[in-house]
């Protein structure tokens, strides 16, 4: 395999990505997708729309999905740091409503790929975090779903300070846990 080392999660499609940088006196280099190392993983996607936002410590962005038109998603962190999270919704997988989450930040340059299939959030845990995606599909504004992100029947354990409450939008306080949530088939 090329420059990157894929590390395979206990939820069957979710990956971790590392890619190899390459450090000197100036600097480093590293490239943060190559079409060829991803297919030699097993990963043959094809990426269609890339997206950036900028969020302040606190802040909680999830969980969000498309419906008809599901996204895969290769999600990193450019500046700061964030806890990232996918909860499988595939209605016939045997992890279905169980969730992985991982540290992204711009120091350890990880990479978290998730496939169709999936809502997914995450929380910032830096003064501020610049979050990169690219999605195997195109953004849908009628199609958006999402999940409460402190639905107790999947119990993610955000790295929530303790005394703190996360700053979320209005939309993401009002969806509804896993048993009242859009499944894909």
């Amino acid at each position: 395999m090329g420059q990157i080392k894929i590390t395979r999660c206990d939820i069957e499609g979710l990956c971790v990505i590392e890619p190899t940088v390459h450090r000197d006196a100036r600097g480093y280099f590293v490239e943060t997708y190559n079409q060829r190392d991803m297919q030699e993983a097993g990963l043959d996607l094809r990426f269609v729309q890339d997206n950036q936002s900028m969020s302040s410590k606190g802040v909680l962005r999830g969980l969000h999905f498309q419906k008809q038109y599901p996204q895969g998603k290769l999600v990193r962190v450019l500046r700061g740091k964030v806890f990232d999270v996918a909860v499988d919704l595939r209605a016939g997988s045997k992890t279905f409503g169980k969730w992985f989450g991982v540290v992204l930040s711009a120091r350890n340059m990880k990479q978290f790929y998730i496939p169709e299939g999936f809502a997914h959030g995450f929380y910032v845990m830096s003064n501020t975090a610049v979050f990169a995606y690219k999605c195997t599909d195109f953004y849908h504004p009628g199609d958006e779903g999402g999940m409460l992100w402190s639905d107790p029947e999947i119990g993610i354990e955000w790295p929530i300070e303790p005394g703190t409450e996360p700053l979320v939008s209005e939309k993401d306080r009002n969806w509804k846990g896993i048993a009242h949530t859009f499944h894909f088939e």
